[in-house]
């Protein structure tokens, strides 16, 4: 999938192996400096040659923008829950380099993995979000997400408890 947004310079395609390099830079910075990831430590960039191949084998989108030649972010979605019932609903992460944040680059990602969801049968898109994360609820509201609840005090991180947000786009 290779699809030009020309209001905005930026150019969606499908991730590759050669991307991977910033996937990794990213889930470093999100985990070691942000609550965007609720984990301690971040994986090895080996781990994602693994997560990339298994997302393509589950038909799992993985798609990166690119701004003038270099890859600015990237957004995927996956099973919103293990258990069968919850096979229509997904889940999302969006990450952006922050040189190109503030760009649009957040929006055009999700606007191309929403289009993804609807042409994939997808009946509701889930985020869940460190509820301090302003810019984050936000933009999902921009985009037509809706606050559907708060899970007070569920994670922990830098030593504090951390409530989540979660937000809903129904697709259907």
């Amino acid at each position: 999938m290779t699809t030009a947004y020309a209001t905005t310079g930026v150019v969606i395609r499908d991730c590759t192996p050669d991307d991977l390099d910033v996937v990794h830079a990213l889930h470093v910075d999100a985990v070691l400096h942000s609550t965007a990831i609720w984990q301690d430590e971040p994986h090895p960039r080996a781990w994602f040659d693994g997560w990339l191949a298994e997302r393509r084998a589950a038909g799992l989108p993985v798609l990166v923008a690119e701004v003038g030649g270099q890859v600015a972010g990237y957004v995927t979605y996956s099973a919103f829950r293990p258990h069968p019932g919850y096979r229509h609903t997904v889940e999302h992460s969006v990450y952006v380099v922050p040189a190109f944040r503030g760009q649009g680059v957040a929006r055009t990602l999700m606007d191309a993995l929403v289009a993804h969801a609807r042409a994939d049968g997808v009946h509701v898109m889930m985020a869940g979000i460190c509820s301090t994360n302003a810019g984050s609820i936000a933009l999902h509201e921009r985009l037509g997400f809706s606050v559907v609840g708060v899970l007070p005090e569920v994670g922990r991180k830098f030593d504090r408890w951390l409530d989540l947000t979660l937000m809903r786009l129904p697709l259907a």
